[in-house]
């Protein structure tokens, strides 16, 4: 049986009928003379376009304008063995007539049950203009990030780590040149010459790019390519717990890259040591969005067998190895600071895509474990006000910098005679 979405508009639920009527009753099957114990078989060939496409997953899936295509799909069901069409039917049948009317009615409840579940807890927001325009409901608890309030608890600890995220936090993603301005350089400088504080900048950028450009920050820990490489300041050598990692899938993964690349003006791949990354940034940002959600969906397909993991971000298709996160970064950290008998007593984290999620829930699972014998002020922060396992946000990079700034300037507070004499030159005044 073909269906096409051409054919059916409303429902796409002809196949099912179908499944059904194959199946038939006792009253049909004595009708028909046909025994009740006989083998049920049926065979779907179904446009890939249709609703109920993705339930079938023992039908021929085809594009209905691909003739060729189509001819074979038809062949193939026509040719199959009557065991296999056997098995086919009996598991469309199973999905039928267990998920019916009442099956989804209940789960829309459900759904709708937890959706409505915090609502009169939380607030509503409108974000974004034209197209781009979306309320979210956040909780009352998510705020903004206060400078003033990190900087107090920031001059009370005493064993202080930080993690940030790159591009998007400290580097807007808008801009051209990814490199950071000496500000940037400047601010990071002075966090991490304080003897309290252990800094690390956690990227899913490569580890060449990240030593070029953060090259004068010598004290500073780097996490590159989600944690497949980390060092903990310039002078030791890269350490990587995922080396021997199987990466024959890069192979599988580059061509089906670059034929989304040839077909979306502006996409590019960036090649890394552990991973891929489709970018599509700089392509028509529809249209690149719905490439990048096809991509998806292919790469998923492909590397189902394959040990590798396939990630949407902030314009980005990324694959990966598997195991590989920066929440397993800040886990090691932060055990490695456990162990050394230093926990920290303050832990801040800023990051603003869904990578950096998996740190802000690390962070919050790590510190509630038996090692900590007084829970440390924790500051997990998302760049962008949306929902996020984080308790604060900040608006954008320029408020990220103004917030180190802030708490470099009291990790270097004025020496006490420079503050005498200014305060002797105000009084004479």
């Amino acid at each position: 049986m073909l269906h096409s979405e051409c054919f059916e508009r409303r429902m796409n639920l002809v196949p099912y009928k179908y499944i059904v009527c194959r199946q038939g009753t006792q009253h049909m099957e004595e009708a028909l003379g046909v025994k009740l114990d006989s083998p049920r078989t049926s065979m779907l060939v179904v446009s890939e376009f249709i609703g109920c496409s993705p339930s079938l997953s023992g039908a021929i899936r085809v594009n209905p304008w691909d003739i060729d295509a189509v001819a074979d799909a038809l062949n193939l069901a026509i040719t199959m063995q009557d065991n296999e069409k056997q098995l086919r039917h009996e598991k469309h049948y199973r999905y039928v007539s267990s998920h019916d009317v009442t099956y989804w009615a209940r789960s829309f409840a459900q759904d709708l049950d937890r959706a409505c579940q915090d609502h009169y807890n939380k607030r509503c927001w409108g974000i974004g203009l034209g197209l781009g325009f979306r309320v979210v409901s956040l909780s009352p608890s998510f705020r903004k990030l206060s400078i003033d309030h990190i900087v107090s608890a920031y001059r009370r600890t005493s064993r202080r780590v930080i993690f940030l995220d790159y591009d998007g936090t400290v580097v807007p993603h808008t801009s051209m040149v990814k490199k950071p301005s000496p500000e940037v350089i400047s601010v990071l400088n002075t966090l991490c010459s304080d003897p309290k504080n252990t800094v690390f900048i956690v990227s899913g950028r490569g580890r060449t790019s990240l030593s070029d450009w953060l090259a004068p920050c010598e004290k500073l820990g780097i996490a590159a390519e989600h944690g497949y490489f980390i060092r903990w300041s310039k002078a030791p050598e890269w350490e990587s717990s995922f080396l021997g990692t199987d990466l024959d899938w890069k192979s599988i993964v580059e061509p089906v890259m670059k034929l989304y690349t040839e077909a979306t003006d502006g996409s590019t791949i960036e090649m890394k040591e552990s991973a891929l990354v489709w970018h599509h940034q700089d392509a028509d940002p529809d249209f690149g969005s719905c490439q990048a959600m096809q991509l998806l969906d292919h790469l998923e397909n492909v590397l189902a067998n394959e040990p590798a993991v396939v990630k949407r971000g902030q314009h980005i298709v990324e694959v990966k190895p598997q195991g590989v996160s920066k929440g397993l970064v800040a886990e090691n950290v932060l055990s490695t600071m456990i162990h050394g008998g230093k926990p920290p007593d303050f832990v801040m984290c800023i990051g603003d895509d869904r990578s950096d999620e998996d740190m802000f829930e690390s962070i919050l699972s790590t510190i509630s474990s038996p090692s900590f014998l007084t829970s440390p002020e924790i500051f997990a922060c998302t760049v962008g006000r949306k929902p996020s396992k984080a308790k604060y946000y900040l608006d954008d990079t320029v408020d990220v910098v103004k917030l180190l700034q802030g708490l470099a300037t009291a990790s270097s507070p004025k020496p006490r005679h420079i503050a005498h004499i200014q305060v002797s030159f105000e009084s004479c005044v």
